[in-house]
């Protein structure tokens, strides 16, 4: 069997490897030398040689170590930004990644300084083995990944957490972006809402790290909506984040129907009072700015791609059902993994494969106005 091409490989520094030192500290060591360099931090700064920066660290000083892999293309719903309304045409089943697949990949990555996975789809848990594919990441843990997270539509979710979180899973984002049944099922071209809710409630009593609401805020459908859910903050620790509305491939994008962040807060300060809403310090490697209510237990923020958005400290990387690599999520550059693995080629020349890939990640994605004309898959297609 011929082997399919090492993409750029000439590029590549030497495959590096994870270790601890004696105080517990994670360092990546070049293959060819035995002084580590302490994986970098994510600010960015001036390109500099591919050769001088470990296999996960770009071109602007991003380190990697988020990975996100979309399991199935399979969903339970059918929502409008996500899935066009005329369908998609599924991926055969023999073109997708198994999960032994998923499991070697994950391995990959998490030797190269990867310490966190989130499992995403299509939704997760209609594969039948996601139980069993979570206890396969959790063993991951002595090479160095940390946490274990999904996100879901929650419709199938309920009776799926005990066995979940036993598995290992440590977090949750649950997508729901209305709690009005008949809205829900306009919405999403189902019915269901009140499974969704009760798998938040079910979750928060069950010990996950984090539960997290994402709500995709749409101009006329669900932006009235928004006060209702910061509520939800009032007595539960739950962290619910705004998303701004994003263009994908088939689910009819437009200016007028996103709700930027600052038309949000304005709306929120009218509601609850400027001074009642503080702003929470900024996370490492953030995606939403953060705020809290006074008195209230929860928080809530906002996911601001497309009117701030935060490329200068990105630090993940996603492989998609049909195991594509996909370094930028409004990028439409991808390689396929699956074709090096299914080619019999070693862990090594994968490794130098996503370097490459990695190195070549721009330094931001491309303005409002250019993103809703550029080809890109359907949502569904790469992975909430």
């Amino acid at each position: 069997m011929s082997r399919a091409p090492l993409y750029f490989a000439h590029r590549l520094p030497a495959p590096a490897i994870l270790h601890r030192d004696a105080s517990g500290k994670r360092h990546l060591t070049s293959a060819t030398s035995s002084k580590p360099t302490t994986t970098p931090r994510n600010s960015l700064r001036s390109p500099s040689k591919a050769e001088d920066r470990p296999v996960l660290t770009d071109l602007f000083g991003r380190f990697h170590n988020y990975l996100r892999i979309s399991i199935t293309e399979r969903c339970n719903l059918r929502c409008h930004y996500c899935m066009p309304e005329e369908g998609i045409d599924l991926t055969p089943n023999e073109h997708l990644l198994t999960t032994p697949e998923i499991i070697r990949l994950a391995r990959i990555f998490v030797l190269q300084g990867v310490d966190k996975i989130r499992l995403t789809g299509g939704e997760p848990t209609v594969r039948k083995d996601i139980v069993d594919l979570v206890q396969g990441l959790n063993e991951l843990r002595p090479l160095g990944l940390r946490k274990i997270a999904m996100t879901t539509n929650g419709i199938a979710l309920r009776r799926k957490l005990p066995l979940l979180r036993q598995a290992g899973m440590d977090g949750l984002n649950v997508s729901l972006d209305t709690r009005d049944p008949r809205k829900f099922e306009l919405m999403t071209r189902r019915k269901g809402c009140e499974h969704v809710l009760r798998a938040v409630a079910d979750a928060g009593k069950l010990g996950f790290d984090f539960v997290k609401l994402n709500v995709v805020v749409m101009r006329g459908q669900n932006d009235d909506e928004v006060p209702n859910f910061v509520e939800m903050t009032h007595d539960d620790d739950i962290d619910v984040r705004f998303i701004e509305y994003m263009p994908f491939d088939g689910n009819r994008w437009g200016r007028r129907k996103m709700v930027g962040y600052r038309e949000l807060l304005d709306r929120l300060a009218s509601t609850y009072g400027a001074d009642n809403i503080h702003t929470l310090p900024l996370e490492s490697n953030h995606t939403a700015k953060g705020y809290r209510i006074n008195g209230y237990k929860g928080k809530f923020g906002f996911i601001t791609s497309m009117t701030h958005s935060f490329c200068s400290s990105c630090n993940r990387v996603r492989v998609m059902a049909d195991g594509n690599l996909k370094v930028c999520l409004f990028g439409n550059t991808e390689v396929s993994l699956r074709d090096l693995m299914r080619a019999g080629c070693s862990d090594d020349e994968i490794v130098g494969t996503i370097g490459s890939a990695v190195k070549r990640k721009k330094q931001a994605h491309a303005g409002l106005d250019i993103l809703s004309h550029m080809p890109n898959r359907p949502m569904i297609k790469i992975g909430g």
